[in-house]
């Protein structure tokens, strides 16, 4: 369920088996060489929460796993897939359930109008922090940015990727408060 109360397609989205374990979490993996179906074929046979936005992000996967799953499930792909870690460590970087949900929802809901922007940098957080009050993207989160000379909303998982939306009328959009 997404912040506008929605489902997403089960082809990208799989939470028949989510955990409710405080040591889950999700996680990001890069996957070259068009591996992404079978790393979704292993998860579904593991039983592993997933996100892959195949449509939008060809080479990306989530997982939501305790970090002991997600270390077997790196043991057995070790090629062509990068999981992203904290900076200068050796440890997987977490991402927050909330900030999950809410990638999720923009990407789902906005395939044809989303713009890729690739790795997340610090320049896609210029500009207010707002919400989405009404239309597709209603719930939503994220920076405001000019892209293109369009106002748009800029969704970030910070230090993996940055999405940005269609064109968003100021009417639809509330600042919110730090």
């Amino acid at each position: 369920m997404l912040p506008n109360g929605t489902n997403t397609d089960d082809t990208t989205l799989d939470t028949s088996t989510a955990p409710s374990d405080n040591g889950i979490h999700w996680y990001a993996l890069r996957v070259f060489y068009n591996r992404v179906q079978p790393l979704i074929a292993d998860c579904k046979e593991r039983g592993l929460e997933f996100f892959a936005p195949v449509e939008v992000i060809g080479s990306l996967l989530f997982i939501r796993c305790t970090e002991e799953d997600l270390w077997a499930f790196m043991a057995d792909h070790t090629d062509g897939v990068y999981l992203y870690r904290l900076a200068g460590t050796r440890r997987p970087a977490v991402i927050r359930d909330h900030e999950m949900e809410v990638f999720q929802f923009v990407v789902t809901a906005g395939r044809e109008g989303l713009t890729v922007l690739g790795e997340d940098r610090p320049e896609y957080h210029l500009g207010d922090r707002v919400v989405v009050t009404d239309g597709p993207f209603k719930g939503a989160e994220g920076h405001i940015k000019r892209i293109k000379k369009d106002r748009r909303l800029v969704v970030t998982i910070a230090g993996v990727v940055a999405v940005a939306t269609t064109y968003i009328h100021p009417s639809m959009l509330k600042k919110v408060e730090a």
